[in-house]
């Protein structure tokens, strides 16, 4: 759990994170070095879970030694899905984290949207919906294992 006072912006209990994959914790089918290590870290300290519309059928094996819950999403629907999602789990003890235009409700209704750019660039709509951008994933799980910068980069 992360219990954080950040002035001015907000009080932070929160113990879920939420990551879309592709194009945030994963590309080209594959997961970004560096990310099972940091998000195994992370499962210790918060419950952890994956959103993807699993296109190749390939996530259940991608994720298969990740402290993570894997959840599949209709892809015809997946803004609103991971929307609801976050919002089911309890927004205000969520951080959610994605790229794309499908992921900017989602980002939009968690206690800390964070959206990441990465190698498939992220979309304006997830930007605009964010409370905080990062460049890559392995910035967001450092921000996420370090408040302090979070805390740095959200007080106003």
């Amino acid at each position: 759990m992360l219990t954080l006072e950040i002035p001015k912006f907000k009080d932070l209990e929160v113990d879920t994170i939420v990551f879309d994959l592709n194009g945030t914790i994963a590309c080209d089918g594959h997961l970004i070095t560096g990310v099972r290590a940091e998000i195994n870290k992370l499962a210790e300290d918060f419950k952890i879970y994956v959103l993807t519309a699993d296109t190749f059928g390939t996530a259940e094996n991608l994720l298969a030694d990740l402290n993570a819950e894997l959840e599949v999403i209709d892809s015809d629907s997946g803004s609103e899905y991971k929307y609801n999602f976050v919002k089911k789990l309890g927004s205000s003890r969520v951080i959610a984290v994605g790229n794309g235009n499908n992921d900017a409700k989602m980002l939009k209704e968690a206690e800390v949207g964070i959206a990441v750019i990465g190698p498939e660039g992220a979309a304006f709509s997830a930007l605009q919906n964010a409370d905080l951008t990062a460049k890559d994933i392995i910035d967001v799980l450092d921000i996420i294992s370090k408040p302090r910068r979070l805390k740095a980069s959200l007080r106003k």
